[in-house]
């Protein structure tokens, strides 16, 4: 599957589609390719900022992104969208619609939407998202969104992989604490409150200030202190101050040389992972791992053998 390097680089829409679909091939003569293809590209990578955005269904992601994007686009950026979508855990299949959902943004000549199954990835994040990401930025991307679907593992997994985190919330009538996790919190860059408009202005600006409130009993990084801002996607009111939170957050961390240091650790992280899920890979496809698992597995169940035994087993066959 030959690409166009060149016209890849030219910001080339096809190029940059058939690439990622390289990347994102399961054939093993695909992957060397795609390999060989991101690391002569890696000189041209980096140069984005990558900004995650995760919330619960219903909180309006697609149509915060579209406000949001066409907004960078008006300031002269060109922005790409990975958006996961989560495929069928019965038949594996993903409706993969968000050019439908983000119909006004699919149309700008300076944004590029990408829609990747998930694929039963943990937490619902594509596992060729990172690898996208880079092609993105090669093509000459400014601002790479990453949208999450937003359920269970998936905001670790996008924090891993982004800049700066952003989760979208609701205004809530009832504890507002009670929807989001500690361990969110810990992660989160901002929180911002969509849907902030009509009746529910004064219960948007409640919200917001019982989630600052929240922010200040937990510790975060040196150099940035979590905010939580209000908006209105629909009405496209208060998006450009979001991007202006997101410009100061990228000035202080690379004031603070915080931008190289958690990039250099997110792709160390990500070298382990891969690490495993390879390892994983070589057992299953081992004969004598084939031949033995069902055996042992058997034996786990029927309470005769310890997991850790039947475990040390398959291993030790590597």
């Amino acid at each position: 599957m030959a690409v166009d390097i060149e016209l890849l680089k030219q910001g080339n829409r096809r190029a940059l589609a058939k690439a990622i679909t390289l990347v994102e091939s399961k054939l093993d003569s695909h992957r060397l390719e795609a390999q060989t293809l991101l690391e002569t590209l890696l000189p041209d990578t980096g140069n984005s900022i990558r900004i995650g955005i995760s919330g619960i269904p219903g909180v309006g992601k697609s149509t915060f992104i579209e406000a949001f994007g066409k907004h960078l686009i008006s300031l002269g950026k060109k922005v790409a969208v990975l958006a996961v979508d989560p495929s069928s855990p019965v038949r594996g299949g993903s409706i993969l619609g968000d050019k439908t959902r983000m119909e006004e943004l699919s149309r700008e000549d300076n944004a590029f939407i990408r829609p990747s199954p998930s694929e039963g990835a943990l937490g619902g994040v594509a596992q060729k998202t990172r690898e996208t990401m880079l092609l993105c930025e090669a093509a000459g991307y400014d601002v790479i969104l990453v949208e999450t679907v937003g359920v269970g593992q998936s905001e670790y997994e996008v924090a891993a992989m982004v800049d700066f985190f952003l989760v979208l919330m609701i205004p809530n009538a009832g504890d507002e604490l009670q929807g989001i996790k500690r361990g969110i919190m810990e992660l989160a860059d901002a929180l911002v409150i969509n849907k902030a408009d009509g009746e529910s202005i004064n219960l948007a600006t409640r919200t917001q200030q019982h989630y600052q409130n929240a922010f200040h009993l937990i510790r975060h990084g040196a150099f940035w202190a979590p905010r939580v801002q209000t908006c209105s996607a629909l009405n496209k009111q208060g998006i450009e101050s979001v991007w202006q939170m997101i410009v100061e957050f990228q000035n202080l961390a690379v004031e603070h040389q915080a931008f190289a240091v958690k990039r250099s650790k997110q792709n160390a992280d990500w070298m382990k992972k891969l690490i495993h899920q390879m390892l994983d890979q070589r057992l299953k496809q081992n004969p004598s791992v084939q031949e033995k698992m069902l055996a042992l597995q058997v034996g786990v169940v029927e309470n005769k053998v310890t997991p850790f035994t039947a475990a040390k087993t398959i291993v030790d066959l590597l």
